[in-house]
């Protein structure tokens, strides 16, 4: 749904502007002088799809644990190892 409002009350009216694009998917061309100056509507926000062979380039992103990295494997693990067993038998018993 496309909206136009002034300048004057975008900037007056803001937070609910913003609101209204965000939870009603609203679009607003704003005005200056009768004219239009600028849009307003929601960020697309679909998942980027990536192909398995962009999967190297994607990893190649990612930020390095650097010293983290360490404790992490630790962590990993440690919970590994100490996971707690499941009950044996009938559990409807």
């Amino acid at each position: 749904m496309e909206r136009r409002i002034s300048a004057t009350r975008a900037v007056r009216d803001f937070s609910e502007v913003l609101n209204t694009i965000k939870f009603k998917n609203a679009h607003y061309i704003i005005e200056r002088g009768g004219k239009p100056v600028a849009s307003m509507q929601p960020v697309a926000m679909e998942p980027e799809h990536v192909t398995l062979g962009q999967l190297r380039s994607v990893l190649k992103k990612l930020p390095k644990l650097g010293d983290e990295l360490n404790a992490f494997v630790s962590e990993v693990h440690w919970v590994t190892q100490n996971q707690p067993t499941l009950p044996t038998g009938d559990p409807w018993a």
